[in-house]
Formats: C-alpha cells, structure tokens, sequence
C-alpha cells in the first residue's frame, strides 16, 4: 500500500487479495473486469529470504505445507487442468533486478514461486492474460519479512519497508519502460 500512486506517469493500482487458493484470483478477475491493465504485477512474501526476488516461472500445481488463509491445503492439484505445465513470466526480470541492485536494494531473480499460493497467483495471472487479455503482461514479485516480523525470529532475515517500496518502484519502472530482458548471467546452479 505505499507504493506511490503514479510512476513515470502511470496509475498504480494496488489490490490486496486473499491468502486462498482459488479466490484470489477471483479477486483479481473481478477488478480486470473493471479496469483495462498493461501489467498486473503481484506482490507476495516470502519469509526466509534476503531478497527481492522477482519469479521467472510458474508451474501448473499446488501442493501447500501449510494452509491457506482458510484452511484449505490441496496436495499435488493442477490449478488448471487445461493449463500448460508452467508459464514463464513476460516481464524483463533480469533487468528488474538490475534496477534494484542499482538502486541499492538486494535483489535476485527466483526460479521458483514455490507451490503455495504465490505460484498460484502468478500463474492463474498468466492463464487468464493467455486467455482472455493477450496484451496485459503478468508476473510476481516476492519481497522478504518486514523487520517488524522477525522480532520473535531469530536468525530470520528482514528488509525494511521503506526499501522495500524503492525495489518494488524500481522494479515497476523497469516493466513500464521495457519490452525485453538483458542477456545478463542470473542463473544458479541448484
């Protein structure tokens, strides 16, 4: 939510959706019923992580550990059973991560959303930008624990939330000005 109003002359839509498979994307579709979009970029969380990890992938199944926000926690489920295995993110994630390591901020690319409902989102985003709005471009960004979260946690990393909202701006940039992503090294070995 502090994310600024306007970047670069572009309105920023913010949305909070649910933690549950399934009806956040329902939430999603209602307000793309609404509003024409060029981007839909969620935001997740993934406590654990150092980074700001924009997601290159998303792949066809849940399988939570945990629960959802409402208990439910399906076990190796496709989430579209007409759906390809995974969709690859059209946004320039290489350079979103440029950005922000330029801007100061820690960042790397993510190979992985996982298979709880940040995967899910992501890829019920691109499945229905597939299917019913070929031009809007999706993608998911996850951002660590906020300081304020890790105070019972030892060891558990954190990032502030004010640099938190300089990542994900100059990640938004990067998405608004650019068409294709930069030949640069991102990849891992495991």
């Amino acid at each position: 939510q502090r994310l600024p109003d306007t970047i670069e002359g572009h309105v920023i839509d913010k949305l909070e959706i649910p933690t549950v498979f399934y009806q956040s994307i329902e939430v999603v579709r209602e307000k793309l019923a609404e509003t024409e979009y060029d981007i839909v970029l969620a935001i997740g969380q993934a406590g654990g992580r150092y980074e700001i990890t924009p997601e290159r992938v998303a792949i066809n199944v849940d399988d939570a550990r945990i629960p959802d926000n409402d208990g439910q926690q399906p076990i190796d489920q496709r989430i579209q059973q007409d759906g390809p295995p995974a969709y690859f993110t059209p946004l320039p994630v290489k350079r979103m991560v440029e950005a922000m390591q330029a801007e100061g901020v820690p960042a790397s690319l993510s190979n992985s959303a996982g298979t709880f409902v940040c995967n899910h989102i992501m890829y019920q985003l691109a499945y229905e930008a597939e299917r019913y709005y070929p031009k809007l471009k999706t993608g998911f960004i996850h951002v660590p624990f906020a300081p304020a979260q890790v105070i019972d946690k030892p060891g558990k990393p954190s990032m502030s939330i004010e640099m938190m909202v300089k990542g994900l701006t100059a990640a938004i940039r990067v998405c608004l000005n650019y068409d294709t992503d930069v030949a640069t090294v991102h990849g891992t070995t495991h």
